[in-house]
């Protein structure tokens, strides 16, 4: 009888099988140790954050964190003080552990099994990966290299009447390739869409500013938070270097927080994630100094490349793509050299790599590593 019971499959949903892998930047802690390298030997420009770490009073704020007890389920501190920040009703914020979570929570509240699901594309792939494990049918409209991967606006207003998806998942300002759309482009296409709740991803909206003032017009309006079928997701892991605390935020109205929250796991965002989320938000300067410095170390980089011969596409943003004739090869290569950035074959682009711009001190090793590894 055991033997019996033995042989027997035990199967997940097929849905489980099918969902695609998803690699990710950051450094792989095993891969590392391949290489006989630790986290802190590699100069990581795969991951797009703000390089010049978290704002002074987050741990001060952690110190006061007591370790003993719960964290509040509801994270009622941060919603209020994102709610103050944001001008809009707490009821109409819920957080999570990290963008990625609350991703994951709106395909299990809104997506039924062959529902129609719009992701633009090429971009993050937990959207996708998400939804296909709850069962969507995922369409994809994809912005194309001979523009720049710049999105089409009219191709997309095309695509959606003839999908009529249930959802949209759009990345703004975009990864990998940091194109951006405008408020009011993204507000059209809600308003012709009633009946399709639009998921705007923001979680590089702070560094939009990098791309000059004519990058992305009226990427920065609040217009749309919180407003009809529009769902803003925010990251507070990106601007405020808190990677290893995971912490994000979606805005929408009060009836689709509701219905995330009904399958929201208890206690998801920790006690630490919590202090140090309310601990920023009295932090804009220094995140306003980090952008000004950021910003003034792109152009150096940009400069840099262009010296080398190499062609950055155009970004709004402090990460870009950078054509290569093998995006495998040259991450290998710079890898060996104790550098890591992000191979966009997983995104669908085998000839691209994708830099997030760090300090000039780290920038200046990666142009002399490009230069080794691709001039």
């Amino acid at each position: 009888m055991q033997n019996e019971m033995d042989n027997r499959t035990i199967s997940p949903r097929p849905e489980v099988l099918e969902a695609p892998s998803v690699p990710h930047g950051a450094p792989d802690y095993e891969e590392l140790e391949v290489w006989g390298f630790t986290p802190e030997d590699v100069l990581d420009f795969s991951v797009n954050g703000n390089p010049y770490g978290p704002p002074p009073g987050v741990r001060d704020a952690l110190q006061d964190v007591p370790l003993d007890r719960y964290p509040d389920r509801d994270a009622l501190a941060l919603r209020r003080g994102l709610s103050e920040h944001l001008d809009v009703s707490p009821r109409t914020i819920m957080a999570g552990n990290g963008t990625a979570e609350l991703i994951w929570l709106i395909a299990l509240a809104f997506v039924r099994s062959g529902d129609r699901v719009l992701v633009l594309e090429p971009t993050f792939g937990e959207y996708a990966r998400a939804v296909t494990l709850m069962g969507a049918q995922v369409e994809t409209w994809r912005a194309r290299p001979e523009s720049d991967f710049a999105i089409q606006p009219d191709r997309v207003a095309q695509h959606l009447r003839q999908a009529q998806p249930r959802l949209v998942f759009l990345c703004n300002p975009n990864n990998p390739t940091g194109a951006a759309v405008s408020t009011p482009v993204i507000k059209s296409w809600a308003n012709d869409h009633p009946e399709t709740l639009f998921i705007v991803d923001e979680a590089y909206l702070s560094f939009a500013i990098l791309g000059g003032p004519d990058s992305a017009p009226d990427l920065h309006s609040t217009s749309t938070l919180g407003a009809g079928n529009v769902l803003t997701l925010r990251s507070m892991t990106k601007d405020y270097a808190l990677a290893g605390l995971r912490l994000g935020y979606l805005v929408a109205r009060e009836s689709v927080v509701d219905a995330l929250i009904r399958v929201r796991p208890p206690w998801n965002v920790n006690a630490m994630a919590q202090a140090a989320g309310v601990a920023v938000l009295d932090e804009e300067d220094y995140v306003q100094r980090s952008m000004a410095r950021l910003r003034e170390a792109k152009k150096a980089l940009l400069k840099g490349m262009e010296i080398l011969g190499l062609e950055p596409l155009p970004s709004a943003t402090h990460f870009f793509l950078l054509p290569v004739d093998d995006a495998t090869r040259v991450r290998r290569d710079l890898l060996a050299r104790g550098i890591q950035v992000r191979d966009c074959t997983s995104f669908g682009l085998p000839h691209h790599v994708r830099i997030a711009t760090l300090r000039p001190e780290e920038n200046a090793r990666l142009l002399e590593a490009l230069q080794e590894v691709l001039v």
